[in-house]
């Protein structure tokens, strides 16, 4: 029975660290996958986390990220087109915003810059003002504030940085976000 249960937890150790593929599709685009973690925290309440892997996409026309579970089970698909933002959760429902960041904010009730995250997994800051900007040795971002968020980016690779830890604080509420990047697996 204990090696069993050790089996099993030696499985799901295993299912955990395996990363979310690659989205499929023609032509050019930047591609990164890896691993995610946000956390909500409210005064006087638990903390709300999330965690997983996700897939990123961006043709510069149509962004198209995926975010799944620690066991490989897609939790939800975004795509953001010129069109506006669809939402295609796991059981086929869909929700719809104009934007990324309107649906996200929609569909978690938290803030998330997905928007932004086009240029920050590039290592660029991107259109508005950034303030209190370091970069490290060679010149590369280090650490920016932009549109409310405090964003640090290391472990740079060819494509950009692979470890991003983003963080929000409005009022009450702290939102921390981290993006682990597969950076083998960068193309």
């Amino acid at each position: 029975m204990a090696r069993a249960l050790l089996a099993g937890a030696v499985a799901l150790g295993l299912a955990a660290c395996a990363g979310p593929a690659r989205i499929a599709g023609d032509g050019t685009a930047f591609e990164r996958t890896g691993r995610f973690a946000v956390t909500v925290t409210d005064a006087g309440s638990p903390a709300d986390a999330v965690q997983g892997g996700f897939s990123w996409r961006d043709t510069g026309r149509l962004l198209q990220l995926d975010l799944v579970n620690p066991l490989g089970s897609t939790l939800a698909r975004v795509s953001v087109g010129p069109a506006g933002a669809t939402l295609q959760h796991a059981d086929g429902s869909t929700e719809q915003a104009p934007d990324a960041d309107a649906l996200v904010a929609r569909a978690t009730g938290a803030v998330l810059p997905v928007a932004k995250l086009r240029d920050w997994l590039r290592g660029q800051t991107g259109s508005g003002a950034p303030g209190d900007v370091e970069r490290d040795a060679e010149g590369r971002l280090q650490s920016f504030v932009q549109d409310g968020w405090r964003v640090q980016l290391s472990r740079y690779d060819a494509l950009g940085p692979g470890l991003l830890r983003l963080e929000r604080r409005d009022g009450t509420r702290r939102i921390s976000v981290r993006l682990a990047v597969d950076t083998q697996a960068a193309r």
